[in-house]
Formats: C-alpha cells, sequence, structure tokens
C-alpha cells in the first residue's frame, strides 16, 4: 500500500549529507576552531551542548532589546545634556526594569525553544537512521503488514463479519 520513495529522493538526501559532511569536515579543521576547542572554554562548551545552545538562543533574541535599551539611555544622555536630569533617571528606571522583564522572558523562551530543538534533532536523527539503515530490508516491513492483514481477515471471517 505503501508507496516506495523514489532512487532520486535517497540520491539527492545522500548527496546532500555528504555536502554537510565535507563543510562540517572543513570547519573543524580549520586552525583557529582546532585552537579554540582545546582551550579550557572549548572543552566545557564541548561537554555542555545544551547550554551552549540555550545561551547562543539567548543573545540573538535579546539583542534587539538591548540594542533599544542602549538607543534610550544614549538619547536620555542627550537630553540630561539640555537639562532634563529628572527625566532622565526616571526614564533609564523605567526602561532599565522593562529590559529585566524582557531578558527573564527571552531567557525562559529560549530554554523552552533548545529543548524543542534537541528534541527535533534527536528525532529526526534516529527517523533517518532508521529509515536510511541498510540492514531493514524493505521486503520485511511489507511482509509484516501483509501477515497482520490476513490475521484482521482471518480473525474477522471467525467471528461472522
Amino acid at each position: 500500500m505503501a508507496e516506495e520513495e523514489p532512487p532520486s529522493v535517497s540520491r539527492d538526501l545522500q548527496e546532500l549529507q555528504r555536502k554537510l559532511g565535507l563543510l562540517l569536515e572543513s570547519f573543524q579543521n580549520n586552525s583557529k576552531v582546532v585552537a579554540f576547542m582545546k582551550s579550557s572554554v572549548g572543552r566545557f562548551l564541548d561537554r555542555h551542548p545544551f547550554l551552549v545552545l540555550t545561551v547562543l538562543m539567548f543573545v540573538t533574541m535579546s539583542a534587539i532589546p538591548v540594542g533599544f535599551f542602549l538607543l534610550i539611555v544614549v538619547l536620555t544622555s542627550l537630553g540630561a545634556l539640555m537639562g532634563a536630569i529628572l527625566l532622565e533617571g526616571l526614564v533609564i528606571s523605567v526602561c532599565g526594569l522593562s529590559l529585566l522583564c524582557i531578558l527573564c522572558g527571552l531567557g525562559f523562551v529560549s530554554l523552552a525553544l533548545s529543548g524543542i530543538a534537541m528534541m527535533s534533532y534527536v528525532v529526526v536523527s534516529c527517523l533517518m537512521s532508521y529509515w536510511f539503515s541498510p540492514s531493514r530490508p524493505p521486503t520485511q516491513q511489507h511482509a509484516n503488514i501483509d501477515s497482520q492483514l490476513a490475521m484482521k481477515f482471518t480473525e474477522s471471517e471467525k467471528l461472522g463479519l
């Protein structure tokens, strides 16, 4: 019943996997990357990939709010040069508390997104290795399905359905 995928799709996936492997290999063989990975920080990051992904997502998502905050600080500092010192303190305090709330929220969001990304990676890699494993013959799957259907058919005949 299930259609087999055309051989061109598996060939394309193998070609994509080969290209990604070459890209990853060239990145890992870069002298600056090798030197960084031998440092204590590189070894720590290599042992804690979930932490690295979480921090990376947090930093990328928090760049815009921090940029807006710094823009407001610069603009209120320019306003303070004009004479509105009390207003500057109030605006920076309110914006600082707002930035703190936004960054806390982004921390939780980045933690959740990195968890989802890690789970998706594990599920997709397991499915890909299962689907494209050479040890799984396609005829075994069809024979198993056919035998299950035959058993259900004989059971329904016995029941008189």
